[in-house]
């Protein structure tokens, strides 16, 4: 992990020629233990990213990321590398939302997610929202690299403002992601199932029209690869499901996308089956008032 200047009320009053920045990766890697579980040879936090491997069902590791400090504040550079080797089982959840904050020079701050998940295996990636505060500009990357026979669940929910913001009459914040997914071939050379790109918030070219968000204050989606899609939206609601192209013989796989007016609508439109979150805990309405955090 890189610091450039310090988290500190006095920070800017150091030297340091740039605000003050995080540049920190932390690493998941997943591998069969030899009696029918998965054991975790690597869990190595860093910086603002803590890991913890808490209990999960029966063969899965389930790992929970937990913000140990205020992060990502404009000019940070995160990453988070994880890696399911061939037959392992890996779930992975948050704490609580992840809060985009400004910094103090006005750069962006970066996400980035890289996932990697060997033949037979599966990731169930379902951590809590990513929350824009109002003047940050957050820009999301993930890549996702399956092998055949991989299994794959992904959910993102992306929240534009606090309720702080909003009670204030601030805007949101910006967030800019990117979400690629590569299906490895018999001979190694990789196909795209998936590439999309959003960009929401002040800045963005009609982030707010009627032909992206309209009313609406957050948005997400849900990718299943290889495993049974989850029930259509009811009529009504401004979500669909997708039944994404087969690449030449690829897996299955669907992609649910829902907007909503807060974070805790949006999640039962992403959780149609069972209005659980990804650790197995009922949804409550403390998960939609991550936006005032």
């Amino acid at each position: 992990m890189t610091v450039t200047g310090a988290r500190h009320p006095d920070a800017g009053h150091t030297t340091a020629p740039h605000p003050a920045a995080v540049d920190a990766t932390a690493r998941i890697t997943a591998a069969p233990d030899g009696r029918g579980g998965t054991a975790l040879p690597v869990l190595a936090g860093a910086g603002p990213l803590a890991l913890r491997r808490t209990r999960g069902a029966p063969g899965t590791a389930h790992v929970c990321v937990i913000g140990s400090m205020a992060a990502p504040l404009g000019g940070d550079r995160l990453a988070l590398h994880a890696e399911v080797r061939p037959g392992a089982a890996l779930t992975v959840t948050s704490a609580a939302a992840t809060v985009s904050l400004p910094g103090r020079g006005g750069a962006p701050a970066r996400y980035d997610l890289h996932l990697t998940v060997g033949e037979d295996a599966e990731l169930d990636w379902c951590p809590e929202p990513v929350i824009a505060a109002a003047g940050s500009h957050l820009l999301l990357t993930t890549v996702v690299r399956l092998a055949p026979g991989a299994r794959l669940r992904l959910r993102e929910e992306q929240v534009l403002g606090r309720l702080h913001d909003h009670t204030r009459g601030a805007p949101p914040g910006r967030i800019t992601a990117r979400l690629t997914v590569h299906l490895a071939g018999p001979a190694q050379a990789d196909r795209i199932l998936l590439d999309q790109q959003t960009d929401l918030g002040p800045g963005a070219p009609g982030w707010d029209g009627p032909a992206v968000l309209g009313p609406h204050r957050t948005v997400g989606q849900l990718l299943t690869v290889g495993l049974p899609a989850p029930t259509p939206p009811p009529d009504g609601t401004d979500a669909a499901l997708l039944t994404l192209p087969d690449p030449a013989d690829g897996p299955p796989a669907t992609l649910l996308t829902a907007l909503a007016p807060d974070a805790l609508a949006l999640r039962r439109l992403l959780a149609p089956d069972t209005d659980r979150n990804g650790s197995g805990t009922t949804v409550t309405s403390a998960a939609a008032r991550t936006s005032e955090r």
